[in-house]
């Protein structure tokens, strides 16, 4: 029955943490790195929150990102010399290691593809960084909404020519995959643990029968036969 897997990105097939830490050394030395990653990740609900509410038109992740950047950076009191360049950390994320290799098996013989609130321009050129092998790019900016609306979802169905009940989601994210299901889709949850770092409490483990829980995505190829 299921025809393409779409992808939470950020988080579930890329170390986000860790990789805007490194940036952030680089261009803020002297500043707590992972504090400040911490600190910009966390400017990220609200601001799409405010899109998702109506309250504000639709406005590209990337542009979000470079907004809550300044924010952060007076928060810390420091001055980013090139906001634009240290803004394109998040273009530039690791993947975890299963991630492409795990891609690659299911790709084989199933659609792949993002279904992130990054843009397309974001999940392009971070597909290129990490060589994540996507078909093709899908989610928020083809619905000009935010996760976890329903109208991401049903729109990179809607892309693919699918029904949602032949796509899966697949994420580290709990409240994700209840969007996801809500609107019709099939769920396979995969735990990413240290996502937040040593201290993380939230989506440790899976809150509901998702279709699938794998620990991770080779795992997640095997159980669906791939």
């Amino acid at each position: 029955m299921v025809q393409a897997l779409i992808f939470d990105v950020f988080g579930t097939c890329v170390d986000w943490r860790k990789s805007v830490a490194r940036a952030v050394a680089a261009a803020l030395p002297g500043v707590d790195a992972l504090a400040f990653a911490d600190a910009w990740r966390a400017e990220y609900d609200p601001a799409m929150a405010r899109i998702r509410e109506g309250g504000r038109g639709y406005v590209a992740l990337d542009d979000l990102h470079l907004e809550n950047l300044g924010r952060v950076c007076d928060r810390f009191h420091v001055a980013c010399a090139d906001p634009q360049s240290l803004n394109r950390a998040w273009e530039r994320l690791d993947p975890w290691p299963d991630v492409v290799p795990g891609l690659r098996v299911l790709k084989a013989r199933r659609i792949i593809a993002p279904c992130s609130n990054g843009s397309i321009a974001l999940m392009t050129r971070l597909a290129r960084h990490a060589g994540l092998p996507w078909d093709c790019i899908l989610g928020a900016e083809i619905a000009r909404d935010y996760k976890p609306k329903p109208a991401v979802y049903l729109a990179t169905c809607a892309a693919l020519r699918l029904p949602p009940a032949q796509v899966m989601m697949v994420a580290a994210h709990n409240g994700d995959l209840h969007a996801a299901r809500a609107a019709g889709l099939q769920t396979a949850f995969v735990p990413r643990p240290t996502e937040y770092g040593p201290g993380q409490t939230a989506d440790l483990a899976p809150d509901a029968d998702w279709d699938l829980i794998a620990p991770d995505f080779n795992a997640l190829a095997e159980r669906l036969g791939a």
